[in-house]
Protein backbone atom coordinates (compact mmCIF):
# COMPACT_ATOMS: atom_id res chain seq x y z
CA UNK A 1 0.00 0.00 0.00
CA UNK A 2 2.86 2.38 0.80
CA UNK A 3 4.31 1.74 -2.68
CA UNK A 4 1.04 2.76 -4.34
CA UNK A 5 0.88 5.94 -2.27
CA UNK A 6 4.38 6.91 -3.41
CA UNK A 7 3.20 6.64 -7.04
CA UNK A 8 0.80 9.53 -6.44
CA UNK A 9 3.78 11.89 -6.69
CA UNK A 10 5.03 10.25 -9.89
CA UNK A 11 1.82 9.79 -11.81
CA UNK A 12 0.83 13.41 -12.33
CA UNK A 13 -0.54 15.24 -15.35
CA UNK A 14 2.71 17.23 -15.69
CA UNK A 15 4.82 14.05 -15.73
CA UNK A 16 2.43 12.49 -18.23
CA UNK A 17 2.73 15.49 -20.53
CA UNK A 18 6.53 15.49 -20.23
CA UNK A 19 6.70 11.77 -21.02
CA UNK A 20 4.40 12.19 -24.02
CA UNK A 21 6.48 15.08 -25.37
CA UNK A 22 9.62 13.00 -24.88
CA UNK A 23 8.12 10.05 -26.74
CA UNK A 24 7.49 12.25 -29.78
CA UNK A 25 10.61 14.44 -29.64
CA UNK A 26 13.25 11.76 -29.05
CA UNK A 27 12.87 10.09 -32.48
CA UNK A 28 12.92 13.51 -34.15
CA UNK A 29 16.05 14.47 -32.21
CA UNK A 30 17.72 11.17 -33.15
CA UNK A 31 16.71 11.58 -36.79
CA UNK A 32 18.16 15.10 -36.96
CA UNK A 33 21.35 14.59 -34.97
CA UNK A 34 21.97 10.83 -34.98
CA UNK A 35 22.11 8.44 -32.06
CA UNK A 36 24.75 8.55 -29.36
CA UNK A 37 25.54 12.23 -29.90
CA UNK A 38 23.76 13.72 -26.93
CA UNK A 39 26.97 14.54 -25.00
CA UNK A 40 28.61 16.57 -27.78
CA UNK A 41 25.37 18.48 -28.36
CA UNK A 42 25.14 19.28 -24.64
CA UNK A 43 28.71 20.63 -24.84
CA UNK A 44 27.69 22.79 -27.81
CA UNK A 45 24.59 24.02 -25.96
CA UNK A 46 26.62 24.87 -22.85
CA UNK A 47 29.29 26.69 -24.84
CA UNK A 48 26.70 28.75 -26.74
CA UNK A 49 25.05 29.56 -23.39
CA UNK A 50 28.41 30.62 -21.94
CA UNK A 51 29.03 32.74 -25.05
CA UNK A 52 25.72 34.53 -24.39
CA UNK A 53 26.58 35.07 -20.72
CA UNK A 54 30.09 36.35 -21.37
CA UNK A 55 28.90 38.47 -24.31
CA UNK A 56 26.24 40.16 -22.20
CA UNK A 57 28.75 40.79 -19.40
CA UNK A 58 31.31 42.26 -21.81
CA UNK A 59 28.72 44.47 -23.52
CA UNK A 60 27.44 45.76 -20.18
CA UNK A 61 30.98 46.53 -19.08
CA UNK A 62 31.78 48.60 -22.17
CA UNK A 63 28.24 50.06 -22.31
CA UNK A 64 27.39 48.66 -25.76
CA UNK A 65 24.59 46.32 -24.66
CA UNK A 66 21.18 46.79 -26.23
CA UNK A 67 18.17 44.52 -26.15
CA UNK A 68 17.94 44.71 -29.96
CA UNK A 69 21.44 43.32 -30.29
CA UNK A 70 20.70 40.61 -27.73
CA UNK A 71 17.49 39.58 -29.50
CA UNK A 72 19.30 39.41 -32.84
CA UNK A 73 21.50 36.68 -31.35
CA UNK A 74 18.52 34.28 -31.07
CA UNK A 75 18.35 33.46 -34.80
CA UNK A 76 22.15 33.11 -34.82
CA UNK A 77 22.00 30.58 -31.98
CA UNK A 78 19.22 28.62 -33.69
CA UNK A 79 21.35 28.57 -36.83
CA UNK A 80 24.29 27.20 -34.82
CA UNK A 81 22.09 24.40 -33.47
CA UNK A 82 20.74 23.61 -36.95
CA UNK A 83 24.13 23.22 -38.63
CA UNK A 84 25.03 19.88 -36.95
CA UNK A 85 21.60 18.52 -37.94
CA UNK A 86 22.16 19.51 -41.56
CA UNK A 87 25.64 17.95 -41.45
CA UNK A 88 24.20 14.73 -40.01
CA UNK A 89 21.56 14.55 -42.73
CA UNK A 90 24.24 15.13 -45.37
CA UNK A 91 26.32 12.36 -43.77
CA UNK A 92 23.33 10.02 -44.15
CA UNK A 93 22.82 11.00 -47.80
CA UNK A 94 26.51 10.66 -48.66
CA UNK A 95 27.12 7.56 -46.56
CA UNK A 96 29.81 9.22 -44.44
CA UNK A 97 28.68 8.34 -40.91
CA UNK A 98 29.64 11.19 -38.65
CA UNK A 99 32.32 12.79 -40.84
CA UNK A 100 30.47 16.03 -41.59
CA UNK A 101 28.55 16.02 -38.29
CA UNK A 102 31.67 15.92 -36.14
CA UNK A 103 33.61 18.25 -38.44
CA UNK A 104 30.89 20.89 -38.32
CA UNK A 105 30.21 20.42 -34.60
CA UNK A 106 33.88 20.67 -33.58
CA UNK A 107 34.28 23.68 -35.87
CA UNK A 108 31.36 25.36 -34.10
CA UNK A 109 32.81 24.43 -30.72
CA UNK A 110 36.16 25.98 -31.65
CA UNK A 111 34.52 29.15 -32.97
CA UNK A 112 32.28 29.46 -29.90
CA UNK A 113 35.22 28.81 -27.55
CA UNK A 114 37.13 31.68 -29.19
CA UNK A 115 34.13 33.97 -28.87
CA UNK A 116 33.29 33.17 -25.25
CA UNK A 117 36.94 33.40 -24.19
CA UNK A 118 37.32 36.79 -25.86
CA UNK A 119 34.06 37.95 -24.25
CA UNK A 120 35.23 36.77 -20.83
CA UNK A 121 38.49 38.70 -21.27
CA UNK A 122 36.60 41.84 -22.36
CA UNK A 123 34.31 41.45 -19.34
CA UNK A 124 37.37 41.49 -17.09
CA UNK A 125 37.05 37.90 -15.97
CA UNK A 126 40.23 35.96 -15.20
CA UNK A 127 41.51 34.27 -18.36
CA UNK A 128 45.02 32.78 -18.44
CA UNK A 129 47.50 34.86 -20.48
CA UNK A 130 48.31 31.88 -22.71
CA UNK A 131 44.61 31.57 -23.61
CA UNK A 132 44.32 35.32 -24.21
CA UNK A 133 47.24 35.04 -26.65
CA UNK A 134 45.43 32.26 -28.54
CA UNK A 135 42.29 34.36 -29.05
CA UNK A 136 43.99 37.72 -29.46
CA UNK A 137 42.56 38.38 -32.93
CA UNK A 138 39.02 37.66 -31.70
CA UNK A 139 39.51 40.01 -28.72
CA UNK A 140 40.75 42.73 -31.10
CA UNK A 141 37.80 42.24 -33.47
CA UNK A 142 35.25 42.34 -30.64
CA UNK A 143 36.87 45.41 -29.07
CA UNK A 144 36.85 47.26 -32.40
CA UNK A 145 33.22 46.31 -33.03
CA UNK A 146 32.25 47.57 -29.56
CA UNK A 147 34.12 50.85 -30.18
CA UNK A 148 32.21 51.35 -33.46
CA UNK A 149 28.89 50.73 -31.64
CA UNK A 150 29.77 53.37 -29.04
CA UNK A 151 30.32 55.96 -31.79
CA UNK A 152 26.87 55.36 -33.30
Amino acid sequence: MKFLQSLENVVTPANGIAATVGVFLTPIFQYLYGTGRFDILIVLFLMISLDWITGISAAKKDHTYSSDYGLSRIPRSLFLFALPAVANLLDRVMGTPGFLFYGVTFGLLYHTWNSLTANAHRAGWPVPKSVVNLVGSEIKAKTERAARKEQI
